[in-house]
């Protein structure tokens, strides 16, 4: 059983069933079901309902769908004592998957007699080293398996939950675009990518910021262009409803090829931005949220920042503005510096190849399924 509620989850998990496939026979004859998205389908995993749609970020959010979000757990709970797997994935989407493992072994200590007691695994570690880092004692008592993507969760987890088994298995961004291709810079000014967010709440929040200070960076510098890019068509409609100059191109999905000829981004921190290190693009990262979820998130929130590319530095390589500093002026003010010193640009982008090199080898999805056939070794 896999469970992803994100898009970039349903990939991840997508990518995990078809290498348990490749690797094992008997995974080839397996069964998998669950909830996910679209990828998970296409692998072959049966799904109960497309989890992906109602992805939701923000205590605010959370709690205006939380019956909801209770109705769909239940649902799932139901199927997993119904069906019985021998391993239960969850795929990052830590707030739901931590719960859901923790229900299950719940279910079976007190339900002895059923004589099931399947392997429980998080793929992707919740960032329990941000926040809450009580949380990895509750993994450590219900899970059997963490896959982490980065490699300074190992020792962390060693520290604090010493018997839970962790493997580093790698980021799987370097199996998606192994080489990332740099060709000949394009005709016309430097292009600036725009990359409000993957969700609705995150593109209404941070989509007007983006505008107010791209108005500002033309102002600076006449020649530039912009490019948003969105993945999925809803997203941009949403986009061209607030206002998106013509000035702006958007543009449905295919992000490395225009990272590719990008220099410089503008970003939500999140995942993306280990996509624009990873193709060397230097980047002013932002986030806005919720009155409540901000309050709540700078009492418990104990990184110093947001961007995983600056916890991986150790320093701020990406300039980050969170809350009331994610400004038009603030956000101008730092990627017109980046558009007008080549040196300092050619900076950022030796520290990004420093900071992917330590993301391992390609190959993360086969050596998270290998480590997954090993707790039935």
């Amino acid at each position: 059983m896999l469970i992803a509620g994100e898009a970039s989850g349903d990939l991840l998990a997508g990518e995990l069933v078809t290498a348990l496939k490749q690797t094992s026979s008997s995974a080839r004859g397996a069964e998998f079901f669950g909830a996910g998205g679209p990828r998970m389908a296409a692998a072959g995993v049966d799904l109960a309902f497309d989890l992906t749609r109602h992805a939701v970020i923000g205590i605010t959010d959370v709690l205006k769908n939380y019956f909801k979000f209770k109705r769909l757990f239940d649902q799932l709970l139901a199927k997993a004592i119904e069906r019985r797997p021998d391993v239960v994935i969850g795929v990052d989407f830590g707030g739901f998957n931590l719960r859901f493992g923790q229900a299950v072994k719940a279910w079976v200590r007190q339900h002895p007699e059923a004589g099931w007691n399947p392997k429980i695994v998080q793929y992707v570690s919740p960032q329990v080293w941000a926040s809450r880092p009580g949380r990895a004692k509750k993994l450590e008592a219900d899970y059997d398996l963490l896959l982490s993507i980065f490699p300074f969760e190992k020792v962390w987890y060693s520290q604090r939950a010493p018997t839970l088994r962790v493997a580093f298995v790698g980021h799987p961004m370097l199996d998606r675009v192994p080489q990332p291709p740099r060709g000949p810079r394009p005709a016309g000014g430097p292009l600036v990518v725009l990359l409000p967010g993957s969700r609705r709440s995150e593109l209404q929040r941070h989509l007007p910021v983006m505008l107010a200070a791209w108005t500002r960076i033309q102002a600076a510098v006449p020649d530039c262009r912009a490019t948003m890019v969105l993945p999925n068509e809803p997203l941009v409609v949403l986009a061209r409803a607030l206002g998106s100059p013509a000035s702006v191109t958007i543009q449905l999905g295919d992000l490395p090829a225009t990272l590719a000829q990008a220099e410089v981004a503008i970003a939500s921190t999140g995942t993306v931005t280990m996509e624009c290190a990873f193709y060397g693009v230097p980047t002013v990262t932002l986030y806005k949220t919720s009155w409540l979820t901000y309050e709540i998130g700078r009492r418990i929130v104990t990184v110093k920042s947001l961007t995983m590319p600056n916890l991986l530095a150790g320093e701020e390589v990406m300039p980050e503005f969170i809350q009331h500093h994610a400004i038009g002026y603030n956000i101008a003010e730092a990627t017109v510096k980046l558009l007008r010193s080549e040196p300092r640009r050619e900076k950022v982008k030796k520290r990004l190849v420093q900071i992917i090199s330590t993301l391992g080898k390609p190959g993360a999805s086969q050596r998270a399924a290998e480590a997954v056939l090993k707790l039935f070794a």
